[in-house]
């Protein structure tokens, strides 16, 4: 390939880079309100989802939730802990009416697992670590003075810590 014409391919790159900065990078999602940036674990259902949790550099960081909604309608949902945008750990509720249920464990392979040398403890810290993602989400509606989420996401960190109980 001519020097010419790999300069001329570079620039139509940078180009395009330089007029849409905040264009996710392939495979990651963007919330809708904040434009804060994640890579959405697959079992977690394509569609609007938003991150409550920090934000840092434009990457969803820290112990947080990702919440999939339908319109008004709440969807599935990821309780847990990111690190520049990517799950490490945490529970994703799939329940629907009576369907679904909880998926448990470390990031693998773009989605939640269990390592199988070690199934016992990586469910205890998913459960741990998602029950503190939903207890930091009630202080951010609690904050926000929306104590109907708040109470909601108190009562998802219960029901998360109970799992460990069974």
């Amino acid at each position: 390939m001519k020097p010419a014409l790999i300069i001329a391919l570079l620039g139509l790159v940078i180009a395009a880079n330089a007029a849409n900065p905040g264009a996710p990078e392939a495979g990651w999602s963007r919330d809708p309100a904040s434009g804060c940036q994640f890579l959405p674990p697959r079992s977690l259902p394509s569609g609007p989802t938003y991150w409550i949790g920090a934000c840092p550099s434009g990457k969803a960081d820290g112990l947080g939730v990702l919440r999939r909604r339908d319109g008004a309608d709440a969807g599935e949902v990821f309780y847990g802990e990111l690190k520049d945008g990517v799950p490490v750990i945490g529970v994703i509720d799939t329940a629907r009416g009576n369907q679904g249920g909880l998926i448990a464990g470390r990031w693998k392979d773009g989605d939640l697992a269990t390592r199988e040398d070690s199934v016992w403890q990586d469910n205890t810290d998913a459960f741990t670590a998602a029950s503190k993602a939903a207890q930091a989400a009630s202080a951010v509606f609690k904050a926000q003075n929306n104590e109907a989420s708040a109470r909601y996401y108190a009562q998802q960190a219960k029901m998360l810590d109970e799992q460990m109980d069974l």
